[in-house]
């Protein structure tokens, strides 16, 4: 963390109920649009592309170092220039956008005065990399043309389940009632307001330092189901769910409370900065809810991580949704030429901008079903999703695939489809 001490530390922590429960009341579930969603984005200010927008972007992950960088503990030097590679990358390969994921647990890829810098950096969480990766990430992606959207994973603690692992005067560990261990990674609980207040605040400190373009959450709220394993909030659901029918519908509103809540947050600051949510690419089947999509899908966002996507897009809390769709055409269980249309249907009349999230790294890959093994298959996701309106664009998992290529499913994309430089960029 930049320079805090612990007393202003817990004096800072000290404040936060009293935040939380003011900024949850501004985003109280229940008030205006809140619910299945009606379309009308109550108050919704929008920042959408603009016309002939085409949204072409990849995701940098940095959670174990999966994209960037190769190794932690590079001299910062060697650090930058891995950085900056990738954002040639993207230029060259005619995209307009980098999701650069900059806080992938409870940390920071910036000087944070509320978490310490990332371990995938040092390999110690909390050692000063020398330099400023999100300062240098957002000046280096605007000279290229490039947005930089900042990605944040709001719960996710750890990926494991040791606190004593964590920095010293790590958060987590001043505040060891704020965490739940699940599934062999350590998490934030949603259902407490004081934490709900504490990520967004510290996610807001990389927008008012830095001109990101966007706000990026992705699929994690409530953690995936483990089986076996229990998610264990009772304590929480015992002092909060008064009011709720049922601990599920208690642990939706929560969730609800962390996007509108940071969407206001958002729409306070300067303008032109989006709020965008990439979420898993199943609302809920069409076998549970005649809203759903007609998919078979094991894991449904509503009801098995407590995010209901579909009322954000309805209600207009958000500026864009990138639905991972991350199967093939044909997939049975989630059939990509089933989900692009609903999900089309679903932003129709809103303004929420829609962006169709691509398995780039399924093209070629050990195991995967013969349909990834032809080159083609993105380039025809492409095809399809042009035939409906709605679809603004596509970002590509991810930018280590973009940059090797496997079996050249993206050299094939961009002279499909991106033959000339995307219109809109900066």
């Amino acid at each position: 963390m930049a320079h805090i001490g612990r007393r202003g530390f817990v004096a800072a922590v000290g404040a936060l109920a009293a935040l939380a429960a003011a900024g949850d009341a501004a985003a109280r579930p229940g008030g205006p649009g809140h619910g299945r969603g009606d379309g009308q984005g109550h108050g919704h200010r929008r920042r959408g592309r603009g016309a002939g927008r085409e949204f072409r972007g990849m995701w940098l992950a940095t959670v174990t170092g999966r994209d960037y960088p190769s190794a932690p503990g590079l001299p910062a030097a060697r650090q930058r220039a891995e950085l900056l590679a990738h954002l040639d990358t993207a230029a060259e390969r005619r995209l307009n956008a980098v999701v650069l994921q900059v806080r992938p647990c409870a940390d920071a890829l910036w000087p944070s005065p509320y978490e310490p810098w990332s371990r995938f950096l040092t390999g110690t969480q909390g050692r000063d990399p020398g330099w400023d990766p999100l300062g240098t990430a957002v000046a280096e992606a605007h000279a290229r043309g490039l947005e930089l959207h900042a990605w944040f994973n709001p719960y996710r603690v750890a990926v494991h389940t040791d606190l004593s692992r964590l920095a010293p005067g790590h958060p987590a560990r001043l505040n060891p009632q704020w965490v739940v261990p699940y599934g062999g990674k350590l998490y934030y609980n949603p259902g407490l307001p004081e934490v709900r207040e504490f990520v967004q605040l510290a996610m807001m400190d990389a927008v008012h330092r830095y001109e990101v373009d966007a706000v990026h959450f992705d699929d994690y709220f409530y953690p995936y189901p483990v089986a076996g394993q229990r998610f264990d909030d009772d304590e929480a659901w015992a002092l909060h769910g008064r009011g709720h029918p049922d601990r599920a519908h208690w642990r939706r509103a929560n969730t609800d409370l962390l996007v509108r809540g940071m969407a206001e947050r958002l729409r306070a600051v300067r303008g032109g900065v989006r709020f965008g949510i990439s979420p898993f690419g199943v609302w809920r089947n069409a076998s549970t809810d005649p809203l759903g999509s007609r998919t078979a899908a094991g894991v449904q966002t509503y009801d098995d991580l407590y995010a209901d996507t579909r009322a954000w897009v309805r209600n207009g809390w958000i500026d864009y949704v990138v639905p991972q769709l991350y199967w093939h055409r044909g997939f049975a269980p989630a059939d990509y030429e089933v989900l692009v249309p609903w999900w089309a249907e679903t932003v129709s009349g809103t303004g929420v901008d829609l962006y169709i999230g691509e398995a780039l790294y399924k093209a070629g890959a050990a195991g995967q079903p013969a349909a990834w093994q032809d080159p083609a298959e993105l380039s025809r996701h492409l095809d399809f999703a042009a035939r409906h309106p709605e679809v603004g664009g596509h970002c590509f998992f991810s930018a280590r695939e973009v940059g090797e290529d496997p079996i050249g499913a993206m050299s094939r994309v961009v002279a499909d489809h991106y033959s000339a430089r995307a219109r809109g960029g900066r």
